[in-house]
């Protein structure tokens, strides 16, 4: 099944517990510290398969989690890493988040990697909080938290050629004729219900990957048929091969009607250089009528963009395989003089650098909320069990000026101070 989007919840490894823990050997009474670091939770990161081409794989699997790492030990052991999570995506995937719609990467060569999520840092051994002052700490620090992401893929097929035209105009018994696909074919409209690729091959040197995009109708762009979910693919096509039905009612008013959607959908898609090419000219009737729509065509500039000017229109027939190899040879042309693809810019996202030491004080059910990212990390990574540790945790507060702003906002003894997924009682 062709899957083109996908939507999917990404965590990271959350980082090792460090360890409180003391040298305990025979005959050294003063064995001091020595508890381990935590290991590093893994990361979560995307990367391109060249054998994929579809989000199919996602279609039923939405979540995803790399490793924790594992807690540090005694004899100042570090703790294992926790191993990364490698999600494999086809080429041609462009990675959303998804609640701003940021582009975040535009995965298209095979092999490329994006870590989307990274894995939380080890906490610290108390071996790590030795001093003159104090040689025997008992504080540590907890693992960091995981990330956690939800994104949106779409998936935009690489193909050197896009097929487009009308219902039934004949673009998969085309993409048959001169490739090595094998796309459903039969003789009523919308018969292709997903994209197909093909690879022709011309000679030793030279070949195109072509892609047929199921037909578009009047008001595709807006959704309307089955051009809407479809239409993004033609993006990363350099060269359109536009066919028009030798036998349809008015091929000129379909050739006007595809590309005015094609425009309306990405005013870029209606500058690609495109060869116009009339199917079924094996037929006597539209023999009869190709001289007449091929002065139409030209009388209206058939083709020609602002960057590229495109052959003359031309007719073929794809089911007796009439001037195909000529097709393909003009289209390798095309593509040729045709500029360079241009990759998906990741969408700039103005704004004001935040401090991580920012925080903000609110009322919360009688209680009090303090939100702020370098306080809710040094809350989790605290271990609430040893008396210095909390005292440490305590300082923090003071650093960052947080003990201040709630006297300040009117905190009382007794009162409950939520700092994360931890309630604290505030005591002067």
């Amino acid at each position: 099944m062709f899957i083109d989007e996908a939507h999917i919840q990404v965590i990271s490894g959350k980082g090792g517990d460090g360890m409180v823990h003391f040298r305990r050997e025979k005959y050294i009474p003063y064995g001091g510290p020595d508890g381990g670091d935590g290991g590093r939770g893994g990361d979560v990161i995307l990367e391109v398969k060249a054998t994929l081409n579809t989000l199919a794989a996602f279609q039923h699997r939405h979540n995803f989690k790399a490793k924790d790492g594992a807690k540090g030990g005694g004899k100042d052991q570090t703790g294992r890493s926790g191993q990364d999570l490698v999600i494999y995506v086809p080429p041609g995937t462009v990675v959303y988040e998804e609640e701003s719609g940021a582009v975040l990467a535009d995965l298209v060569t095979p092999g490329e990697q994006l870590v989307i999520c990274k894995g939380g840092r080890g906490g610290r051994g108390n071996t790590r909080f030795a001093t003159s002052r104090n040689q025997a700490p008992r504080v540590a620090e907890r693992g960091e938290p995981a990330q956690e992401r939800f994104l949106r893929m779409e998936l935009k097929l690489l193909a050197d050629v896009g097929i487009v035209g009308v219902p039934n105009a004949g673009k998969s018994t085309l993409l048959a004729a001169v490739s090595n696909a094998q796309p459903k074919i039969a003789a009523y409209p919308f018969t292709t219900l997903e994209p197909n690729l093909g690879v022709a091959v011309l000679d030793e040197e030279t070949s195109l990957v072509l892609a047929d995009i199921p037909g578009l109708i009047e008001g595709a762009h807006a959704g309307i048929g089955l051009g809407d979910a479809f239409l993004r693919h033609i993006q990363r096509t350099r060269v359109l091969i536009h066919l028009l039905d030798g036998l349809a009612e008015d091929p000129l008013l379909d050739y006007a009607q595809i590309n005015s959607e094609l425009a309306l959908f990405d005013p870029a898609l209606g500058e690609k250089p495109q060869l116009v090419v009339l199917n079924k000219i094996d037929l006597p009737e539209v023999q009869a009528r190709w001289p007449a729509i091929e002065a139409q065509l030209k009388r209206r500039g058939a083709g020609k963009t602002a960057v590229v000017q495109s052959e003359k229109p031309m007719a073929i027939s794809a089911l007796a395989r009439t001037n195909l190899r000529e097709l393909l040879y003009q289209a390798a042309q095309l593509l040729a003089e045709a500029p360079a693809p241009m990759p998906v810019e990741a969408m700039p996202v103005y704004k004001l650098e935040s401090d991580p030491r920012e925080f903000q004080i609110s009322r919360e059910n009688g209680g009090w909320r303090v939100s702020g990212a370098a306080i809710e990390r040094a809350a989790a990574m605290t271990y609430w069990e040893y008396d210095q540790s909390i005292h440490r945790f305590q300082r923090i507060l003071e650093t960052l000026g947080i003990d201040a702003a709630l006297r300040k906002a009117g905190v009382r003894e007794g009162d409950m101070v939520k700092i994360g997924e931890y309630e604290l009682e505030w005591r002067e």
